[in-house]
């Protein structure tokens, strides 16, 4: 009797641990599903992007040859800057244009040619003369960026309206395949994406300005929350009396981690340009907005960071006649940098890709000029790319995927930079 029971009780062990191990293993292969269905969810959404924007940091190129005809820059030979710059630089393009072509006469086959180059070709041949006037009076050949259609065109992303797409006329397309058997078009390096600003040509538009802003955007972050966010968090930590003051900082410290980004952009207009009169548009007003919303985020990183420091390294320090300060700040600081530099990084990354509290302060402005300080007008990268996303040509969806692919790198940068810190300067205690 008493061997069935044990043996009945062993039965009963047994089947809870098979149900258990049934369980862990439907848990494990949910858990599993679901890394691999991100996964697959990243991996689209990264090829996606790359599909889109690779082709942008490649350019279409039409070579022209180019008379820099005195009598149309500068007929009374002065040399004047002033002349040199307001001469008829487009009328150079067309008549290039038509020497390639002369069979075209009727003006809507004139207005299609010149459509071939972009609007840029007459200030690319103005800054060739400006900077070297003995180009006047010479024949050269210049490679000029084509029109954004015929890049797309080019690129294997619209086709001729013989084909019914309607964007390239079929006489447009026969011009580009003469001029691709001629050698006069290529593809090259789209050096303008990454060093001009915005522009509403797409094939001219850039990422300088945005990226120019973005840095001295962090910059203006940078200089102003990491020092703040640490010193609160060693008050905090350190030297603060546990009362029920202290108390209510640190519980809206942690509320504030979690505010959306878009009410600081709120208050960044209400306080900083309403109030105090700030530049609009400008890196001093968009570092003041990310601090505020970088700050707690620091804050908590920082106090964790101090926080995992041992008592040991305090009350040693303490024991042998330092200072509460010296102990702090000789011994338990330099040991907690490192994950305070952590936090950091991690908050300007998150600072590098927010969207809505710029906006509020007006750095959604149309900026084709590259900032040279804090106080010029300027956007940052997440502004162009939401921007460019609204813009309805062909061209600008590729511009927008290669900006996205550019800020994600930046991003990854940093994040990899929190990592190699983190390992670096780990401490084992």
């Amino acid at each position: 009797m008493i061997r069935n029971s044990h043996e009945a009780r062993l039965e009963l062990i047994k089947a809870g641990l098979k149900r258990r191990y049934a369980k862990e293993k439907i848990f494990r292969a949910v858990g599993i599903s679901a890394i691999t269905a991100a996964l697959i969810m990243l991996a689209i959404l990264f090829a996606s992007i790359t599909k889109n924007g690779y082709s942008a940091f490649q350019q279409t190129f039409i070579r022209l040859d180019i008379f820099f005809d005195s009598q149309v820059i500068d007929p009374d030979s002065t040399g004047d800057p002033t002349v040199l710059s307001q001469a008829d630089y487009g009328g150079l393009v067309k008549k290039a244009l038509r020497d390639m072509f002369p069979g075209v006469g009727k003006r809507r086959e004139k207005r299609d040619l010149y459509s071939l180059v972009s609007p840029g070709a007459a200030f690319q041949l103005r800054k060739m003369v400006m900077d070297a006037p003995g180009l006047v009076g010479t024949r050269q050949a210049v490679w000029v960026p084509a029109d954004d259609d015929i890049d797309m065109l080019v690129k294997g992303y619209i086709r001729a309206a013989g084909d019914g797409s309607g964007r390239i006329s079929a006489r447009k397309a026969a011009w580009v395949k003469s001029l691709v058997s001629k050698g006069a078009i290529e593809k090259r390096f789209n050096t303008a994406f990454f060093t001009g600003g915005d522009s509403r040509e797409p094939e001219l538009a850039g990422i300088g300005g945005a990226v120019a802003g973005s840095l001295y955007t962090m910059l203006v972050t940078l200089i102003l929350s990491f020092p703040l966010g640490v010193a609160t968090a060693v008050y905090l930590e350190e030297f603060a009396p546990k009362n029920i003051w202290t108390d209510i900082i640190e519980v809206n410290i942690n509320n504030l981690a979690a505010v959306p980004s878009i009410v600081f952009g709120l208050l960044g207009l209400a306080v900083f340009l309403n109030f105090f009169g700030l530049p609009r548009s400008s890196p001093l007003a968009g570092g003041l907005v990310l601090t505020l919303m970088t700050l707690p985020t620091i804050i908590i990183a920082s106090r964790v960071s101090l926080q995992s420091v041992p008592p040991s390294i305090r009350e040693g320090a303490l024991s042998v006649g330092a200072s509460r300060m010296q102990a702090v700040m000789h011994h338990v600081l330099p040991l907690a940098l490192p994950g305070m530099l952590t936090g950091t990084i991690i908050g300007m990354a998150r600072a590098l890709g927010e969207t809505a509290p710029l906006l509020m302060i007006g750095m959604v402005a149309f900026i084709v000029d590259i900032p040279a300080g804090i106080f010029d007008k300027a956007t940052v990268l997440p502004v162009q790319i939401y921007l460019w996303a609204d813009s309805p040509e062909r061209a600008f969806v590729e511009r927008t995927s290669a900006a996205i692919i550019v800020l994600l790198a930046f991003l990854l940068i940093m994040n990899a930079l929190a990592v190699v810190f983190r390992k670096k300067f780990e401490q084992r205690w």
